[in-house]
């Protein structure tokens, strides 16, 4: 049968195989806990705690400082260490709090009890998704309140819970739609409480067979409930794509998934929000997977947030007999972040540690030569972007022609373009760091404008 697909897109090597049927298990961390109060996207949490402070397990450490912000609570129950910047896996030093975990895992009063969804009003559900510290769990980490409460609530159609899980060697949430699939249904419908004129689909790529299959069994019965196999191609998890299948609507530039009548979240969220709102438990753990072929025991393991990834290597059984690591990556090899140090905690929005034994990267700038007008860049952009000119635009600083002519800042980095190049080229590297540029300019800009009309 033919499969709705997105335009573009490659087939990379999954490497689903390392971890795939590796269920999940829980790891408890031996060593201190780090809390970086800027896990989310918007403004930092600030801090509520001071050294010396006795924390329990769901206890508010850090408090959303505005609407697009998030709550940091507590995955342990110890002492504050300190109230410190500690370097986080994009390399940045976040003000965070440091808690001596004391190995109980004492609950704060009121974590676990459960409720009725059912019972709850819309304000009710969203204050508790608020008050959990719930943000995208698929990598963007946007506040997940916030995306609940758009402007036109009432023209959604679509919930849709992205369980495509296309990024390479990442398998927890595969084993979360196997495991907890009751538990996802329930969540589903309770974001269908929000949107009353919507209807919940789950998005899974066919290359998770048994995850299908839990997840029918789960909504069967429910005419609101259903699941949709989608064609295996990266990066089906990307919001447009997702939408291009689901919705048949391309979402156009500078659109959001709200102006096409959809509401997306990763299956991890949906999770969360079942947690917050039925067991009154805050986000405090997630399902992580640590894979690659440099690790000793691939495996999918429940870990608290704050865990060191060190730990995490070492529960999978450290590096693999006769090989060395080349590659860290916070993330998968297509969209994760390359590691120098493991000394760094797993935030919300943290998934996967990914050891490899060849560096990809080193084996191409090796390679790299001039660009070969080939097109294929232009083919594989799940966006319709121009990356062959995107490139020559940055190279020689033309941000304006960046910026407004060819869309660059609407690049999502998934890396397809750099992956098919022919000639080896840091297409998506370039333009990461592009963006980044671009954004430092509009924002000292604003500020220079706010302290001119002071």
């Amino acid at each position: 049968m033919f499969k709705k697909t997105f335009k573009g897109g490659v087939h990379p090597d999954d490497g689903k195989r390392y971890a795939k049927d590796a269920s999940y298990r829980t790891y408890l961390p031996q060593g201190e806990l780090v809390f970086p109060m800027s896990q989310h996207i918007g403004k930092p949490a600030k801090p509520v705690v001071k050294k010396g402070d006795m924390v329990l397990a769901g206890q508010l450490l850090g408090e959303a400082d505005g609407f697009v912000s998030a709550n940091i609570v507590s995955s342990c129950s110890g002492t504050v260490k300190a109230v410190e910047n500690r370097r986080t896996a994009s390399g940045a030093k976040v003000m965070s709090v440091v808690i001596e975990n004391d190995g109980q895992y004492t609950l704060a009063e009121g974590i676990g009890a459960e409720r009725d969804y059912k019972t709850l009003g819309k304000e009710e559900i969203l204050g508790s998704i608020q008050k959990a510290g719930i943000v995208g769990m698929g990598g963007a980490g946007f506040p997940v309140h916030v995306k609940l409460a758009p402007k036109n609530a009432d023209e959604i159609r679509y919930v849709i819970a992205n369980g495509a899980e296309c990024e390479p060697y990442i398998t927890c949430d595969d084993q979360l739609m196997r495991t907890r699939s009751m538990e996802l249904a329930e969540g589903m419908r309770i974001l269908l409480k929000l949107f009353p004129a919507a209807e919940g689909v789950f998005l899974i790529e066919d290359n998770k067979p048994e995850a299908i299959a839990a997840m029918e069994k789960a909504c069967a019965g429910d005419e609101k409930l259903k699941v949709h196999a989608a064609k295996c191609k990266y990066p089906q998890g990307g919001e447009r794509s997702i939408i291009q299948v689901i919705a048949g609507i391309d979402l156009k530039l500078g659109m959001l998934p709200a102006d096409a009548g959809c509401v997306v979240d990763n299956v991890a969220t949906m999770y969360a929000i079942y947690q917050a709102v039925c067991k009154s438990t805050p986000l405090m753990e997630r399902g992580f997977t640590v894979s690659g072929d440099a690790v000793k025991e691939p495996c999918n393991l429940i870990v608290k947030i704050g865990t060191n990834m060190a730990e995490v290597l070492e529960a999978a059984g450290g590096i693999r007999d006769g090989k060395e690591a080349q590659k860290l990556l916070s993330g998968g090899p297509m969209m994760g972040m390359a590691l120098a140090d493991l000394n760094v905690p797993i935030c919300k929005n943290n998934n996967a540690l990914t050891v490899l034994g060849e560096d990809p990267v080193a084996l191409a700038d090796q390679q790299e030569t001039a660009c070969l007008r080939c097109g294929r860049c232009m083919r594989v952009c799940p966006l319709g972007l121009s990356p062959q000119e995107m490139m020559d635009a940055a190279k020689r600083r033309r941000f304006v022609r960046y910026e407004k002519k060819l869309y660059g800042l609407e690049c999502i980095a998934c890396g397809s373009c750099t992956y098919v190049c022919p000639a080896k080229r840091p297409l998506m590297q370039t333009f990461k760091q592009t963006k980044a540029e671009i954004m430092a300019k509009k924002r000292a800009a604003q500020a220079q404008q706010g302290g001119a009309k002071k």
